[in-house]
């Protein structure tokens, strides 16, 4: 008996100490840009496993990003919420994150750049495979991982969550080398059933390999908790909102696209 004790109160020791850790990591883009990232892993985890970097909504790199890095550590992954705005900035005032995210896409080769060296940031801590990198983006950030794969990107996979779905750089035959997953929903009213047609055209054209979700009900923002509020804040905001649902289906289904695609390019 003394020894089933023992051993079980070792099994919940060994529970107690496996937690998520997490690191600011400081670094700084081609043009000498400061940059932050918010990383996360589990330490119960041994040995490298695959990143995925997570790009924020037009709000800046704030408490959600952060809070989605910490969820695919649990998952078994090592994965980084990036800095696309500089110094990690970030705002709840929506005439500031149009401002923010202007200025971030006036030089797409600079935002390119951007989120370039937050994949390499990715690479290089201990606890990442540098050869099975994937990227998820929000809002804004949809768009990012988007033209990431648009533009050849060599990643495992992409999810765009509520992303923009427009670009000024569309792919091309061929050029699209990551397989992609959009969550999309079919309330939003920032992105328009147009922007849908043309997105689903230039992606068959392409002929990536894509899946498109249309979630019924669903507005902009459906994965942030925080989108009501922000739609209704003392500034206005724009037509977004929190769907619980649609949050959860969605991740449910990046959790299956992400184990299909680091399984289809185990030798990455």
């Amino acid at each position: 008996m003394r020894l089933l004790i023992a051993l079980a109160m070792m099994c919940l020791t060994g529970l107690a100490q496996a937690e998520v850790k997490t690191r600011q990591i400081d670094y700084q883009s081609a043009d000498g840009t400061k940059l932050v990232g918010y990383y996360a892993y589990d330490d119960a985890i041994k040995g490298p496993r695959p990143g995925i970097v997570v790009v924020h909504e037009w709000w800046g790199l704030n408490d959600y990003a952060k809070r989605r890095a910490r969820d695919l550590a649990v998952l078994g992954y090592s994965a980084m919420a990036i800095d696309m705005y500089g110094e990690g900035k970030n705002t709840e005032h929506p005439a500031d994150a149009m401002a923010f995210m202007k200025a971030a896409l006036k030089d797409s080769a600079a935002s390119n750049k951007r989120f370039d060296a937050g994949v390499e940031q990715l690479k290089k801590q201990p606890e990442t495979n540098p050869d099975k990198i994937a990227a998820i983006g929000y809002c804004f950030g949809g768009k990012i991982v988007l033209d990431a794969a648009r533009r050849g990107e060599p990643l495992a996979g992409v999810v765009s969550f509520h992303g923009a779905l427009v670009t000024d750089t569309p792919a091309t035959p061929g050029s699209v080398k990551a397989p992609i997953l959009v969550e999309h929903g079919n309330g939003d009213t920032m992105v328009t059933a147009e922007n849908v047609a043309i997105f689903k055209k230039e992606m068959d054209a392409a002929k990536a390999d894509y899946k498109f979700v249309g979630i019924d009900g669903a507005k902009h923002g459906f994965t942030n908790p925080d989108a009501d509020k922000l739609s209704h804040g003392e500034h206005g905001g724009p037509d977004i909102g929190y769907n619980k649902a649609a949050d959860m289906s969605s991740w449910a289904d990046m959790k299956a696209f992400l184990k299909e695609a680091f399984s289809k390019n185990s030798s990455m």
